[in-house]
């Protein structure tokens, strides 16, 4: 199938029934050893789903069925928008590879708060942290992006656990940009002033200049944010087959090893101010073992549950 087109039949049939989503047998709890701590809330294992999987949340009963310890929902926009044509998904089997140019289709932040409050009504919530990965709108101009972040906060707090802020995907034009630690703070100051408590964290980029990564994240943890998430997809085309995609973000086992020496880096600039999320290429136990050895609180998977099937979630989860 398209894979694009996969991806929503598989959300479609969690979303139509979620009561079937708690009889699914590929997971279950994480073992009570796995229990820690993400951004000072009990969790029941430390492999969070990454953003881009559930970008409604649609499915948030099965990824809890897997056996993940948080949900990142998103990425979600103020308004609705239908983001780039399509095809946008491509799935490279041999590399374990996906390429997105997705650009953050969302149905707006009205459409996500009104349908996650009446399913929390109904009982049909989660009872591990909820997030949210938080963007702008493509028509935004850069200048007045910080409103749309703010907005897109204020109207999900409600339900929120925590956010993400993201000004790293690599498939809405110039967002790149507002990584630079001058952009960043407004942005960082809205969400933050919307949260009104909650912890808020900031995606970055594996392609961000070094130099540039540390300024950004010494503003964002003297702003106030309790953790980074690091790392978002890559440009960078690193097997053969990835060649033949000129744009969107690469994600997969190859990421892996691009992202590894940027959470490093991201590792050593937060030290002891807050949180390092692990993200990128993470596709086996070992993978997620050797980021939570480097000093990330926690990590978050996608790509590597395509691949490797949902029974990953519960592998890692045993090996912790």
């Amino acid at each position: 199938m398209d894979a694009e087109a996969a991806h929503k039949r598989v959300l479609g049939l969690a979303h139509n029934w979620p009561k079937l989503t708690r009889s699914m047998w590929l997971g279950g709890p994480p073992p009570k050893s796995a229990a820690c701590k993400f951004l000072g809330i009990d969790v029941p294992s430390p492999v969070g789903l990454a953003a881009g999987m559930d970008k409604e949340g649609e499915a948030l009963l099965l990824w809890e069925r897997l056996g993940f310890g948080h949900i990142e929902i998103g990425t979600i926009t103020p308004r609705p928008q239908v983001g780039n044509p399509t095809p946008r998904v491509f799935r490279i089997p041999k590399d374990k590879t996906i390429v997105n140019s997705m650009g953050f289709p969302s149905k707006g932040v009205e459409d996500v708060r009104a349908r996650l409050l009446a399913q929390r009504e109904q009982g049909l919530w989660p009872k591990i942290p909820v997030g949210f990965n938080l963007g702008k709108n493509k028509t935004t101009p850069l200048e007045d992006a910080a409103q749309d972040y703010k907005l897109a906060a204020t109207r999900l707090r409600a339900l929120a656990d925590y956010f993400t802020v993201n000004v790293s995907s690599p498939n809405t034009p110039n967002l790149r940009k507002l990584q630079d630690p001058k952009a960043i703070i407004p942005i960082l100051d809205g969400v933050i002033e919307a949260a009104d408590g909650l912890p808020v964290v900031l995606k970055i980029s594996p392609d961000i200049d070094p130099n540039v990564m540390l300024q950004t994240v010494d503003v964002a943890m003297t702003a106030g944010v309790k953790g980074i998430v690091a790392t978002n997809t890559t440009t960078v085309r690193p097997t053969p087959a990835s060649k033949s995609f000129e744009g969107g973000g690469l994600s997969g086992e190859p990421l892996f090893e691009i992202s590894k020496p940027v959470i490093e880096s991201v590792i050593e600039a937060v030290g002891q101010r807050g949180e390092v999320i692990g993200v990128g290429g993470v596709n086996c136990p070992e993978k997620a073992k050797t980021l939570l050895d480097m000093g990330c609180a926690s990590i978050q998977v996608y790509s590597g549950m395509i691949f490797e099937g949902p029974g990953l979630i519960n592998k890692i989860n045993k090996a912790l």
